[in-house]
């Protein structure tokens, strides 16, 4: 039996790690990428624009890296205090990134809410790339006007064109940026998907129901609090949350008739949860209306966000 001397094996390869900053408009698709990198569901998603609020940390392992995603709120004009936080959650997710990667509706293109972002990043020395997202439903003919025009004011050490829904070109991306992260050990276990809380993905569950159900009836003046989350002895979790609203008129909209909007809204994210966390789930909800919910910093901490001036 031929056994090779330790001294002689070939040395195991070096774990990598990295922090890639996600970043771009609203509605680019950054969630919807951030959760196909990863492999399962880590942030919320849905078609209006400005769903994510929270900076959002998703793991994902490629060979011998791991890629610390920030999936970040999209980059805005910012009118009011909620605003304010959520843009400085965007660009709070960017320090100390190993790379930047800037995504683009390739649908919609250069637009002045991308050339914004794109100006801010100038002045930052991380390496950057440029994804241009929703190839599937984009004009194949203006891709690659896109990546000149972007080319032109911003400095990209590399361009993907990818659908974060079907997965094309998702595999080489992937490859790529694990290549690009540096040789450290790992941060999080390599079980670990995400690094928000059982309390927090809680929330944002049931925040992405309301703008799933309710559609463009949802005012963006809304916020759910996960106020209790208990483990029972059967191995089941207790979630006890309210969704706070500015005025008493949406929380007639959020209820429905004989408070079925609510109830099916509950029954989703219960659905929903329990998927994520492999046990049952008992969910209850209320409607709180606390019209000024926006000035509570106790608010902004229970949802994730440091409070600006």
């Amino acid at each position: 039996m031929d056994i090779t001397p330790l001294a002689d094996q070939a040395p195991l390869p070096a774990q990598q790690c990295g922090l890639v900053a996600i970043v771009g408009a609203p509605n680019a698709g950054k969630s919807t990428l951030v959760n196909a990198l990863v492999g399962q569901k880590v942030a919320i998603v849905s078609p209006k624009a400005q769903t994510t609020r929270v900076r959002l940390m998703g793991v994902a392992i490629h060979d011998q890296a791991q890629i610390m995603l920030v999936d970040t709120p999209g980059i805005f004009e910012p009118r009011r205090r909620l605003d304010r936080a959520m843009i400085a959650a965007a660009w709070g997710g960017a320090q100390d990134a190993d790379l930047i990667a800037l995504v683009v509706d390739s649908k919609t293109g250069l637009g002045a809410k991308v050339e914004k972002i794109a100006d801010a990043l100038k002045g930052r020395s991380e390496p950057k790339i440029l994804i241009l997202n929703k190839v599937d439903i984009a004009d194949k003919g203006k891709l690659l006007i896109h990546a000149q025009k972007l080319s032109e004011r911003l400095d990209f050490q590399e361009i993907f064109m990818i659908s974060a829904t079907t997965g094309d070109g998702l595999m080489d991306l992937k490859g790529a940026l694990a290549k690009a992260m540096p040789e450290s050990p790992w941060h999080f276990p390599a079980d670990q998907v995400s690094d928000a809380t059982d309390r927090m993905l809680a929330a944002e569950v049931t925040r992405e129901q309301l703008y799933l159900q309710l559609h463009a009836e949802l005012p963006y003046a809304a916020a759910v609090e996960t106020e209790k989350y208990d483990e029972r002895p059967d191995g089941s979790v207790e979630i006890h949350q309210q969704i706070l609203i500015g005025r008493t008129s949406q929380r007639a909209i959020i209820l429905g008739k004989g408070g079925q909007r609510l109830k099916e809204i509950g029954s989703r994210a219960r659905a929903e949860l329990s998927n994520l966390l492999g046990v049952k789930v008992h969910l209850y909800l209320h409607v709180k209306v606390k019209p000024d919910w926006e000035e509570d910093r106790g608010v902004y901490r229970d949802i994730g966000l440091e409070w600006v001036e």
